[in-house]
């Protein structure tokens, strides 16, 4: 009988005693296939990220090289833009895309934290879902739609009856009086920061609605059953559970106003020049890039100008993340404290 079953063993190919371990050596070795494969996927990935990320950083500065060594420092310290005597500054657009992205957080970011604890706290489903259906919508729009808006609607109140408004009552104080001084155009950085944060607003109040979504309810729970208002759970206990998402949604926002160009290139005036006030004209270095691009031949100052000026917004966004996160470690350390 030991002869048949080892005869018949060996006619079918694998002895009936090793068969068990046989398929969990095959096993273990397309598992290990598999482990493999998807570690150089995954590590393939991250990789290309940086890359793609550093072949970007370096088009950008080696693009801008021929301007940084034709103006050397006075690039970054000089408003002037004028391509008939090729001589090219940055100061007025950087100028320009600080202060309306500042001027869209200032306006958006309250705005957006008030929606998004009124959706997740106090609205009834019903009239949230309705509410969140439309701010997903509004963020839905392209931004040439909000240029457009921007032009027709905003600009008109601004000239006819903001700007003229605060001059009338603030005009004749020193300080304040300069923040709302010059003719009443309409468009200008203030009419930009608008346009910015109504574009803005539905991403970050979208992230800030999904970190209060998610907040375990008993933390709130607990909140309330020691008696505390919905101010105060939202600020001892729902911010601190959130800080970190709220901060990056805020930074997410400022990168999509620093970098937006169509919908300022609309409302902003386009003039290279800095003005102390807020109404004046001014320009943005994506609207800037974005009007001057096609006019510049390959090879020219004028175009490694504008190439510089796409670095320095990189620099920007990068100087704006690493503020952020140096005002997480700040808080964080407190806390801990």
């Amino acid at each position: 009988m030991n002869g048949i079953a080892r005869t018949a063993g060996t006619v079918s190919g694998k002895p009936p005693e090793n068969t068990e371990a046989h398929e969990a050596v095959l096993e273990a070795g397309s598992s290990l296939s598999g482990d493999s494969i998807f570690r150089w996927m995954v590590t393939a990935a991250g990789v290309g990220v940086l890359l793609l990320l550093g072949g970007i950083i370096i088009v950008m500065i080696g693009g801008g090289v021929q301007a940084f060594g034709t103006f050397g420092l006075s690039f970054f310290t000089t408003s002037v833009w004028n391509p008939v005597t090729q001589h090219f500054g940055a100061l007025a657009p950087v100028f320009g895309t600080i202060a309306t992205s500042l001027i869209g957080l200032v306006v958006a970011v309250p705005l957006a934290f008030g929606a998004a604890f009124w959706l997740t706290q106090m609205a009834p489903a019903r009239v949230a879902a309705i509410v969140g259906m439309a701010v997903q919508l509004l963020a839905a729009v392209p931004s040439i739609i909000f240029g457009m808006w921007g032009f027709f609607v905003i600009v008109p109140l601004i000239a006819r009856y903001v700007q003229p408004t605060l001059s009338h009552w603030f005009g004749h104080i020193p300080a304040i009086g300069a923040l709302v001084a010059g003719a009443p155009f309409g468009t200008g950085l203030m009419t930009g920061g608008l346009i910015l944060a109504v574009m803005i607003m539905p991403f970050v109040t979208a992230v800030m609605c999904d970190v209060f979504t998610s907040i375990p309810a008993v933390l709130k729970e607990s909140g309330f059953g020691l008696g505390a208002t919905r101010w105060e759970v939202m600020r001892s206990v729902i911010l601190p559970w959130s800080r970190s998402a709220v901060v990056g949604s805020v930074v997410l926002g400022m990168g999509r106003a620093m970098g937006e160009t169509m919908a300022v290139t609309f409302v902003i005036g386009n003039a290279n020049k800095i003005g102390w006030s807020l109404f004046a004209p001014g320009n943005t270095i994506a609207s800037l890039i974005a009007l001057e691009f096609p006019e510049s031949p390959a090879g020219s100052v004028k175009l490694s100008a504008l190439m510089a000026l796409g670095a320095i917004l990189m620099g920007l966004s990068f100087i704006a993340l690493a503020i952020s996160r140096v005002l997480l470690g700040v808080s964080g350390k407190k806390e801990g404290r």
